[in-house]
């Protein structure tokens, strides 16, 4: 029997191979792509790149002036896998993979696995070393582990780190780096009283405008806000200051660019084949190839490097339901039927079950979340009981419920009320997060404040009100930046967001009683604690129609502090509002909408309320409480 060839820790080995090829290999990262690696005496780097089909690879960059001859890499079977080490190769240097395919053709591609890419329009990879990185964030990823998203706070403040605030410096783009950003963010986000940030965009991408949707460099931080190191800083800076950050994630498709992972031996690699599995043909983009081991492998290990490598708290999952849904945006005769004749892509539900259990097992107190748009059951189920296994779902019925309703002039509200309602009899069938995002604010959908009916202080109003449901009904909250102080325009990527509205008092009036709302949110137990079971949350009265009221208590476990909300949805003030309540208690207000701070008359009223024995809301207690147009009163009892 041949002895086995004895090889470097560095190397790619029978074992890769294997691993590899099953879907198992967690930490493929570390072993595909650029490595800086010391043979012997000498330090160089240390290359690999899976291209089954390809004919023979080469590494072209600067150190060899892009010459495709210089650096033949050697084939390594079963799978194809192609390794070079060349010396002396210096930090930051730009390369590619020349790729000879069975065509003849040459074709030039970045490293999948590439850590660090050169600033657009360039789209070479560059050689970085992450061992270099240091963490002091102990603490905060010590406490993670025994995190439990079901009975803590969150809070989530969705950003793009391009169009959040710019320079003006006269540079080309005026990008806050990774630094920059990180300390402005935390200041603002720590003082508004989110527990998260949500950042979109960060994996590399070619254009500005897919506001990082459509990526080419999985395994690297976007260049144009710095480098990786920079990234590192800034996630640990936002751990330091107890902020976690989740990371949008797109394992739903991928560009055509010719130096991406498009046909990236010559043949479709990472996508399927078949063009009416392989293709979003209204996006333009390629479909991963959710059959092969390989391609489930990297997309896996991507999202395990984020966590791990990174420290990042969880992964939000774009655009899932394009991913389960072989017939998703495709007409008849588009899409191919799995094997029972159906439409659902049994590959990717096996796909979304692997990666979610490996993820979550391995990182406790991790989050993945599902941007997932139908009534696909158990996004959130458990995988034992075949569900996919996600923490978290964002609850877009919810969203677009209560955006229909908000739009509406308060006069029709009362033919809608139940889509305020309806969310509730669902609420708790899967784990969900109440999302106003960016998808909210863009393409002539207008701001949240413009989708409000009425002008001036209608608008504004009609909002405060809005935001204090959301966040009072049961789920996690997600809001999208701008939002918090009513930015008029839509947001734009080329652009900072208005702060200069900011010197108007509407808009500080706004962002008061959103800071206010939050901070109430997250010391309330009552407002997270019990948020997956009817023990947490309770309508007073759910079908005040007439009026457009909406009554509710959300329970804490312990019943100490527990929160009543009242809101009115339209201008007519209701002097003799009487609200019926569970106890003959003292109920104090919290929360005021007609403050002079928020934007109201500022009109004295007592702080506490004595329910007396008067039947109200089929209950046997109530008090009194002169209800403002538009008013929201929250109280504790």
């Amino acid at each position: 029997m041949a002895e086995a060839k004895k090889i470097k820790a560095y190397e790619i080995g029978e074992l890769d191979h294997y691993l590899f090829g099953q879907g198992n290999h967690y930490e493929i990262y570390k072993k595909l792509g650029s490595h800086k690696v010391k043979d012997g005496d000498t330090e160089g780097v240390y290359f690999a790149v899976w291209a089954p089909n390809a004919k023979a690879v080469s590494v072209i960059g600067e150190f060899n002036n892009w010459d495709e001859t210089a650096n033949e890499m050697e084939r390594g079977e079963p799978l194809g896998i192609y390794t070079c080490f060349i010396p002396d190769v210096p930090e930051n240097a730009m390369y590619k993979y020349s790729i000879e395919t069975y065509s003849g053709a040459r074709i030039s591609k970045a490293d999948p696995f590439a850590n660090y890419a050169e600033m657009r329009p360039g789209t070479a990879s560059r050689v970085t070393d992450l061992s270099r990185i240091t963490w002091s964030d102990s603490a905060w990823m010590a406490q993670r582990k025994n995190w439990d998203h079901k009975e803590q706070p969150m809070s989530v403040y969705e950003a793009h780190i391009g169009s959040w605030k710019k320079h003006d410096d006269g540079t080309p783009d005026g990008f806050y780096n990774y630094r920059e950003f990180a300390r402005e963010a935390v200041k603002y986000i720590k003082d508004m009283g989110y527990t998260h940030i949500e950042l979109m965009g960060i994996a590399e991408h070619p254009f500005d405008g897919s506001w990082g949707y459509q990526v080419t460099g999985y395994f690297a931080p976007t260049s144009r806000y710095g480098t990786p190191e920079d990234f590192a800083w800034m996630i640990n800076y936002f751990h330091k200051n107890k902020i976690g950050v989740i990371l949008d994630w797109v394992p739903a498709h991928f560009p055509k660019d010719a130096h991406g992972l498009a046909d990236f031996d010559g043949t479709p690699v990472f996508e399927y084949a078949d063009p009416r599995k392989g293709e979003h043909p209204d996006w333009g983009t390629k479909v991963f190839d959710f059959g092969k081991n390989e391609v489930r492998n990297f997309l896996i290990s991507n999202a395990l490097f984020w966590i791990e490598e990174f420290h990042v708290d969880g992964l939000r999952v774009d655009a899932v339901a394009s991913i389960l849904y072989l017939d998703y945006g495709r007409k008849d005769g588009e899409w191919v039927a799995n094997e029972y004749g159906g439409n659902k892509n049994l590959e990717a539900i096996g796909f979304f079950k692997h990666l979610n259990s490996v993820v979550l097992g391995r990182n406790p107190g991790a989050l993945m979340i599902a941007e997932e748009s139908t009534a696909w059951p158990k996004v959130t189920g458990a995988v034992e009981d075949d569900g996919l296994g996600f923490s978290l779902k964002w609850n877009m019925g919810w969203m677009h419920d209560f955006t229909e309703y908000m739009k509406l002039d308060p006069y029709f509200r009362k033919g809608a009320h139940y889509n305020m309602t309806f969310a509730m009899s669902y609420a708790y069938s899967e784990h969900y997060i109440l999302v106003l995002s960016h998808d909210e604010v863009v393409h002539l959908k207008c701001s949240m404040l413009n989708k409000m009916p009425g002008l001036g202080f209608d608008k504004y109003a009609n909002l405060k009100v809005g935001y204090a449901f959301m966040m009072g009904h049961s789920g996690k909250k997600l809001l999208f930046m701008g939002q918090e102080f009513a930015q008029l325009r839509e947001w734009s990527e080329a652009r900072e967001l208005d702060w200069f509205l900011l010197a108007e008092d509407e808009h500080v009036q706004i962002q008061n009683w959103v800071r206010d709302l939050l901070h109430l949110y997250k010391r309330n137990k009552a407002m997270y604690e019990q948020d997956n079971s009817w023990d947490g949350f309770e309508w007073v009265n759910a079908d005040d129609k007439d009026r457009s009221i909406y009554s509710f208590i959300r329970h804490s476990k312990n019943g100490k502090k527990n929160l009543l909300f009242v809101c009115n949805f339209t201008p007519m003030a209701r002097d003799d509002y009487r609200v019926g309540v569970p106890r003959r208690k003292q109920y104090k207000l919290v929360l005021n909408s007609d403050d002079v701070k928020y934007g109201g008359k500022g009109e004295e009223r007592p702080l506490v309320y004595k329910a007396e024995k008067k039947e109200c809301d089929g209950r046997p207690y109530s008090f009194a409480y002169k209800l403002p147009p538009y008013g929201v009163a929250i109280f504790e009892f």
